[in-house]
């Protein structure tokens, strides 16, 4: 009997840890009664991971949350369930690389961000191959390139990474 009291005690220790550690996973739902919203809350403050859906029920996006903000990696996606872009937010911003995809879900551009404007090389896709690299500073475009051996003569590939 003791030993089952001693689990129990602990059982409810842990569960009233882990919650007070991760706060409260809430639902928010449509008029429909589909599921819009899923995910940690701390004190009334988005936390950890979230899940987010369109009308018909198909996923929208997903990702961590950090005091109200997106952090992290994301994926977004379409009514359809389609890949629409996914990458990386800091502090709520769109920063380092970002992925594009087309209506097909292949990468149709690829591109790295900072402080949520193209910043850095943004790479074309057509039918998955490399059709031409741009540069951007924060926000506009300085220079476009439409062979691989032209813009390796310009560029050093390491700022790629």
């Amino acid at each position: 009997m003791l030993r089952k009291l001693s689990f129990v005690i602990l059982t409810i220790f842990f569960l009233a840890s882990f919650s007070e550690q991760n706060g409260t996973y809430q639902k928010e739902y449509y008029d429909n009664g589909r599921l819009k919203s899923e995910g940690w809350t701390k004190n009334g403050i988005k936390v950890n991971y979230w899940k987010f859906y369109h009308p018909n029920g198909k996923l929208s996006e997903e990702g961590h949350f950090q005091n109200n903000k997106r952090i992290k990696y994301w994926h977004f996606y379409d009514q359809d369930g389609k890949h629409l872009q996914e990458g990386h937010y800091q502090k709520g911003t769109k920063t380092d690389w970002w992925l594009f995809y087309d209506s097909n879900g292949k990468v149709n551009h690829k591109c790295q961000l900072k402080n949520g404007k193209k910043n850095g090389y943004c790479l074309k896709y057509l039918d998955e191959q490399l059709t031409s690299a741009e540069k951007y500073q924060n926000g506009k475009k300085v220079k476009e390139w439409f062979s691989f051996a032209s813009f390796k003569r310009e560029n050093n590939l390491s700022d790629l990474n």
